[in-house]
């Protein structure tokens, strides 16, 4: 990363952590652009060049670990089995959001606060269920139809929802790993009921 990459990342990094602060201590809804470019010392334009709307500038940790995770399953050999490669994009994705648990459950607490938060947040899940199930029919998954790919994408996106959601919920409880560990065994157990192929 060269110089400039690296300022300005670190700009984007000043504006969303003293978004944060202010939307704790203020609320969502009350704290405005004007205040969040204030105390990141940057102009309200500069903070527009980065974050074009507020909702983007408190779901950015979450779609930056979705979507990192279906990045590197695109990278990856398409003769990788798809059943590990959906558990490793599902660690990828929870690795990345157990590493800063006070901004996940800040995501989670202003997203049930705040309806526009909770639509921009539920848009970003749909947006990733369906690059994630694109790329899996392009592999050729399962039986290699879209309803295979489809409910593969579901069942990979309600497993990362339940586990964070569960982990929120319980922070004094397992983590993430351990709480993702114990779903993983579940399905190859089959303890949980999945839909089976008509025959």
């Amino acid at each position: 990363m060269g110089l400039r990459e690296l300022k300005r990342e670190r700009t984007r990094r000043l504006i969303s952590d003293k978004a944060f602060e202010l939307f704790t201590d203020h609320g969502f809804g009350r704290t405005t652009v004007e205040q969040i470019a204030a105390a990141a010392e940057v102009g309200p334009s500069t903070l527009y060049r980065y974050f074009p709307t507020k909702e983007t500038l408190v779901l950015e940790f979450v779609e930056n670990s979705l979507f990192g995770a279906l990045d590197w399953f695109r990278e990856q050999p398409t003769d990788l089995e798809v059943p590990d490669a959906l558990e490793h994009v599902i660690a990828r994705v929870l690795d990345q959001m157990e590493s800063n648990p006070e901004r996940v459950r800040a995501v989670y607490e202003l997203a049930g606060q705040t309806p526009s938060l909770s639509a921009h947040l539920t848009d970003a899940i749909w947006r990733w269920r369906k690059e994630l199930t694109v790329e899996l029919v392009r592999r050729g998954a399962g039986d290699g139809t879209p309803l295979t790919a489809k409910l593969a994408a579901g069942i990979t996106m309600n497993i990362i929802e339940i586990v964070v959601e569960t982990w929120v919920d319980h922070p004094e409880g397992p983590t993430v790993n351990q709480l993702a560990q114990e779903t993983l065994h579940l399905f190859r157990d089959n303890a949980i009921p999945l839909p089976r192929a008509p025959r």
